[in-house]
């Protein structure tokens, strides 16, 4: 499956990544449609709130540190040069209150395609950090 077929599946939003997506789960099921491989499976279904999922990345270090060490442990390299396809935290509004935060984002064209509560949404974001798969890692 291509990003843009990912990007198209009825992605529904649910904290914990059963029966639906949020958006750490989001970049780890595109992570494992490329490697074959859940960087999340170790969390699915063991969060289901906001807060329980924000105590899950503050356990970690925050959403970055969570990011990379789930990503490379998986194939996936540091990027600062963020290109179709690769996984990022971006900032963005979420949530009801619009609050900016830092969330999960797969680079598509010059977007971030995100999780949002009404589906998966493609915005102009800034990144503040981003993984792409080593076969794909620009020298």
């Amino acid at each position: 499956m291509d990003l843009k077929e990912f990007l198209h599946l009825p992605h529904e939003f649910k904290f914990g990544g059963w029966m639906g997506e949020d958006c750490t789960t989001f970049c780890a099921s595109w992570a494992r449609e490329c490697t074959g491989i859940d960087p999340a499976a170790p969390f699915r279904r063991t969060y289901s709130t906001l807060k329980s999922a924000n105590a899950l990345l503050a356990s970690h270090g925050g959403i970055v540190s969570f990011y990379d060490e789930r990503l490379t442990d998986i194939g996936y390299l540091r990027t600062d040069c963020p290109q179709d396809g690769d996984i990022g935290v971006v900032v963005a509004p979420s949530g009801i209150d619009r609050m900016i935060k830092h969330v999960g984002g797969i680079r598509f064209g010059p977007l971030w395609a995100v999780m949002a509560q009404r589906g998966v949404i493609a915005k102009k974001l800034d990144h503040v950090a981003a993984w792409t798969l080593r076969h794909h890692a620009h020298l």
